[in-house]
């Protein structure tokens, strides 16, 4: 029997029909993503599923004393709570069961074969693990530690931001881990490397799991089953969202012409994240196995350990040269900037330009000073330190507060302020409608208020509105929250159509790979990072250096041990001391080098004057002459370090 069961379920509100007559079934262990647009039914259909809506009609079957629980878009707290006790609010029988599990352990030791005590002992034990709570104070703190909440634990939960109150609801609905945990638009309010914790806890430790998200990398990681809310009705899909992708398209392939244009979003939404993922995926294959054959050798050569952090920080170097066209408009000139607000410094000596086609992602975690570059940008804020030069060009700016919309005003008074019904779109002379259509808008929304619409559909007519205008830049700040997946699709093909520049701030992995062509990096040093790799290939590079960096840790820790049982005199020879000098000259000649004849062998005109066959053979060569190089250089500063320590 499934946990839950809803059969022939209807749902309307006064004349409008939301459900009808769906029937939705949860097993034990699924992971059931709900996907449509806006308004399309996805929270309804969450709080049938929850109990907490009654539908019109149908049946809602669940198992006996069977725990849903579901994170609310705005979380209620006890008064008075701290942070800490919010998130460990709704432990208690957790806890009780601990105690209780302990005090029969002692019991059985005493008299273990009494069958009342050893059943009650047996029942506790399945209970604590389903909950995963054996260790439930460090989890609890690694929770803490991850959601990033540790400098708020004492403060009351009631003092933080709307988002940082979500993260501790999410934090205490985690550890409870009930029978069903539903979830709407969890990925909100974290940053990537909180989501990254989110994925790996709810795979770890099993869930069964329904929720709503657009955060595309997190359902096609985290997902068993999609569930699309369509016109009223659900169509199911085996998998996460690239298998989602695959069989939408060949289920549109079958409808009618109407569907032309989603039919081609998305075709390429299916193609882009096949070829895109994939070939990365792919690509980072041979590093993840290196990764893991290198933590059993690196307790024998330590050496290796540093070989390898070498070779990722220069395949990361590769990626980071200026590859900016010269002859572009100027559109920022940025010179040492530096930004603090208050006591606490976000920023420092930040120096770059922005030209008339760049597609730049500004990221990192959540605090560290994104949107507040942005306002640096447009000239909202001074910064501390530095200077900004700025061209003479128009900007488009979106943000998440709609500042640009007028609650008053109706679609088409939004769109056509000086009257009529037509709209100027990058000099295409539209309708209105047959422009609004293009971001799901139906007619009958043309008369309507803008204060009436949803947080999300605001959205949409935000967007719609800044691609009207006439502008040379876009700059957005989080785009993609409150959207629904056809939306930041549309948005997506927006903004890959824009012939100017664009800067975006986003959180939104998936959103960042498949849109920036730069990104601006928040490091924890205070200063940001240029690249030109994908948002997944830095942080897949990032999590690796830091395997590597904690292995190195562990070794340095075991050679200390060693050190200390076996002391010995140490001293480099002459000729050491010369190689210490030299190799980091030669090594970094042989890189050039290499990188000359990558630069070569991709240019025709260069590789047939020489041979390709014989600059492949020269590059292998100056390949392994660089690899005994970096070997025999960290042979000897290890032996270096062990003098000096």
């Amino acid at each position: 029997m499934a946990l839950i069961d809803l059969l022939n379920i209807s749902k309307h509100y006064e004349a409008q029909k939301i459900l009808t007559n769906i029937n939705f079934h949860i097993e034990e262990g699924e992971r059931i993503v709900i996907i449509g647009k806006n308004g399309s039914g996805k929270s309804t259909l969450m709080k049938i599923i929850n109990g907490t809506l009654e539908q019109d009609s149908g049946e809602r079957i669940s198992r006996q004393n069977l725990e849903v629980k579901m994170l609310s878009q705005k979380p209620d707290f006890k008064e008075g709570d701290t942070v800490r006790e919010a998130v460990e609010a709704g432990l208690d029988e957790l806890n009780k069961a601990k105690k209780r599990y302990d005090e029969l352990s002692l019991l059985l030791a005493d008299d273990f074969e009494n069958k009342s005590i050893i059943d009650e002992h047996e029942r506790l034990s399945r209970y604590i693990e389903h909950h995963n709570a054996w260790n439930l104070d460090d989890k609890i703190e690694r929770i803490i530690q991850h959601f990033d909440l540790k400098q708020y634990e004492d403060k009351p939960v009631v003092m933080l931001s709307g988002g940082e109150q979500r993260r501790v609801a999410l934090a205490s609905l985690l550890l409870q881990k009930p029978d069903i945990l539903l979830l709407d638009e969890p990925t909100n309010h974290l940053d990537v490397y909180m989501v990254e914790f989110l994925e790996e806890l709810l795979l770890k430790e099993k869930f069964t799991l329904v929720f709503i998200s657009h955060d595309r990398y997190f359902i096609d990681r985290v997902a068993t089953k999609s569930v699309e809310v369509e016109d009223c009705s659900l169509r199911e899909y085996s998998g996460g969202y690239s298998s989602y992708l695959s069989q939408k398209e060949e289920y549109m392939r079958t409808l009618e012409k109407q569907h032309e244009t989603l039919l081609t979003i998305l075709k390429r939404e299916n193609e882009w994240f096949s070829r895109g993922v994939k070939a990365r995926l792919k690509r980072n294959e041979g590093r993840k196995e290196r990764l893991m054959s290198l933590r059993d050798d690196a307790k024998i050569n330590p050496s290796k350990i540093k070989k390898m952090t070498l070779e990722l920080e220069r395949e990361a170097k590769h990626f980071n040269r200026d590859k900016s066209v010269n002859k572009q408009k100027m559109l920022f000139e940025v010179e040492n900037l530096g930004l603090t607000v208050g006591d606490k410094e976000l920023f420092k000596n930040f120096s770059t330009r922005i030209l008339q086609k760049d597609v730049i992602a500004i990221v990192g975690p959540n605090g560290s000073g994104k949107s507040t570059l942005l306002k640096a940008l447009l000239g909202r804020i001074e910064p501390t330190s530095g200077t900004i030069k700025r061209g003479e060009f128009k900007i488009g700016y979106f943000d998440q507060h709609r500042e640009m919309l007028d609650d008053d005003k109706n679609l088409v008074e939004t769109f056509c302020p000086h009257g009529g019904d037509r709209v100027s779109v990058r000099g295409r002379d539209m309708h209105v409608y047959g422009y609004l259509k293009n971001f799901l808008f139906p007619r009958e929304f043309l008369d309507k208020k803008i204060g009436i619409l949803s947080g999300g559909e605001k959205n949409r007519i935000a967007l719609a509105l800044l691609f009207t205008k006439n502008v040379d830049i876009l700059i957005l700040d989080e785009p993609t929250n409150d959207l629904d997946i056809p939306t930041i699709n549309i948005l997506e093909e927006q903004l890959i159509n824009f012939s100017g520049a664009v800067i975006i701030v986003s959180h939104d992995r998936y959103f960042v790979d498949k849109i920036a062509k730069k990104l601006f990096i928040f490091k924890e040093d205070k200063h940001i990072e240029e690249s030109y790799q994908s948002y997944t290939e830095y942080l897949e590079l990032e999590r690796e250096l830091k395997e590597l960096l904690d292995m190195e840790k562990e070794s340095q820790k075991a050679e200390s041990k060693i050190k200390e049982s076996k002391p010995r005199e140490l001293k480099l020879t002459f000729k050491e001391k010369m190689a210490l000098e030299n190799l980091p000259i030669e090594i970094d000649e042989l890189e050039a080098k290499i990188d000359e004849k990558n630069s070569c062998l991709a240019n025709p005109a260069c590789y047939e004057k020489i041979g390709i066959t014989k600059l492949a053979r020269e590059l292998e060569e100056l390949k392994n002459l660089y690899e005994q190089k970096v070997e025999e250089l960290l042979t000897i500063q290890e032996k270096e370090e062990e003098i000096n320590s």
